[in-house]
């Protein structure tokens, strides 16, 4: 098991990547936590992880929410050696169509609340423990209508560095995974019915070389590598799992 005995932290834990994130933790013998904002969400995804899970409700953009639940882990666990940073927002910022507010609520929660949690888990953060940040393809695609999401993400990638180096000292090391497009709850907004999800994931699984969709567990296992001591000398550094839509555009199938 890679993180046996190990105390792994999830944000955002109650879907999506990040409930797969805990599901895989448990599996390779961690102690799992999981945060998220919508306290129903939270205790069904407790209750479908198991009884030994533990849940606090916190959102990531409230930094008073987020200490408190890192004093509680540390208070049961007794400290923390895996932190899965992975709490975002997701949203469109049309350019000449998006207010203040807006902007600023994404870059709120995906940059300022991601440094924050990193900070607030520091005290109890263990040598030799691992920091993963979600990052996204977005930060590098050029998307037209997601400034902020892209911004946001790119920031992420930047902060992932910055923060190799401050917990270096500590032996942490600090990386980002950098999912495509993933299968998860967050589609169905734009794409409410069977037939529209199944035209978006179409449209979407042409723009990777691999002709698909991710899965969240593809990136649960990814973010499970850089957590384990398989990763032990990589920090600073970027993982895409994202079928190659990144690293060899002109091969997707949309360009074959």
């Amino acid at each position: 098991m890679k993180l046996a005995g190990k105390v792994a932290v999830v944000t955002g834990g109650s879907s999506g990547i990040g409930f797969a994130t805990g599901k895989v933790f448990l599996a390779e013998g961690a102690k799992v936590v999981i945060t998220g904002r919508e306290a129903k969400k939270l205790e069904a995804a407790r209750r479908e992880l198991g009884s030994e899970v533990l849940a606090f409700q916190a959102d990531a953009a409230d930094l008073a929410a987020t200490e408190a639940a890192f004093a509680q882990v540390a208070l049961k666990l007794g400290g923390i050696d895996v932190l899965f940073a992975n709490a975002g927002i997701g949203g469109q910022t049309p350019l000449g169509g998006t207010s203040v507010e807006a902007f600023e609520q994404i870059l709120q929660t995906n940059v300022t609340g991601v440094f924050f949690t990193v900070q607030a888990a520091l005290p109890y953060l263990r040598e030799g423990g691992a920091v993963v940040l979600n990052g996204s393809v977005h930060a590098v695609m050029g998307m037209p209508g997601y400034s902020a999401y892209a911004a946001s993400k790119a920031a992420v990638r930047a902060l992932a560095r910055n923060l190799a180096s401050d917990l270096a000292p500590k032996k942490i090391r600090v990386n980002v995974v950098v999912p495509g497009g993933t299968r998860t709850p967050i589609w169905d907004r734009a794409a409410p019915t069977p037939e529209a999800k199944a035209a978006l994931e179409a449209r979407l699984g042409k723009t990777s070389l691999l002709g698909r969709m991710m899965e969240a567990e593809e990136i649960a296992r990814a973010v499970t590598f850089l957590a384990s001591n398989d990763a032990s000398m990589i920090t600073g550094a970027e993982l895409p799992v994202d079928g190659g839509t990144t690293q060899a555009t002109f091969g997707a199938v949309a360009f074959r």
